[in-house]
């Protein structure tokens, strides 16, 4: 399966937004809990820095997203932060790897020196091997720091890559 990260276009809006509030209503990696509609989801992915998209090269189709932006201002906007999302059904194929390099590069382009993670949640093995992988820094724990859909909390683990 070859697969091509681009720019996000205006066309890729509503797969987007599919694609995002899947993993929103999972409750169970991202932090927001705010489902995104046309007017909402183009205001949230131009807000980014960039926004990439996953484009399957042989049926067209969108298959996860990434978004990129500063994580903090001022005299800490050299940081970067983003999220991933891998559609379900196409998942454990390497596309989230292929999201992650694609913004690491991303990043350095756009001026970032750092690329950091603020939640990772303790239950989210494959992120957690993928960044391991790819050298990334495990920061420590925070104890229940993630609250789950269920009402339950689970533990995060911050990141980070210098680029």
């Amino acid at each position: 399966m070859a697969i091509e990260v681009r720019a996000f276009t205006h066309k890729d809006i509503p797969e987007m937004i599919t694609i995002w509030n899947e993993i929103v209503q999972d409750g169970i990696a991202f932090p927001q809990t705010e489902i995104l509609d046309a007017k909402s989801g183009l205001d949230f992915f131009e807000a980014q820095s960039f926004t990439g998209v996953a484009i399957e090269l042989e049926t067209d189709k969108m298959v996860g997203l990434y978004i990129l932006h500063p994580n903090n201002v001022g005299r800490c906007g050299h940081i970067s932060n983003a999220s991933y999302a891998v559609k379900s059904g196409e998942r454990g194929k390497r596309i989230g790897e292929l999201l992650v390099l694609h913004c690491i590069a991303k990043a350095k382009e756009l001026g970032f020196m750092i690329l950091q993670f603020n939640a990772v949640v303790c239950s989210n093995a494959a992120a957690l091997r993928l960044y391991k992988k790819l050298g990334f820094v495990q920061l420590g724990i925070i104890p229940k720091g993630f609250h789950m859909k269920d009402g339950s909390y689970e533990d995060i683990i911050p990141h980070y890559y210098m680029l």
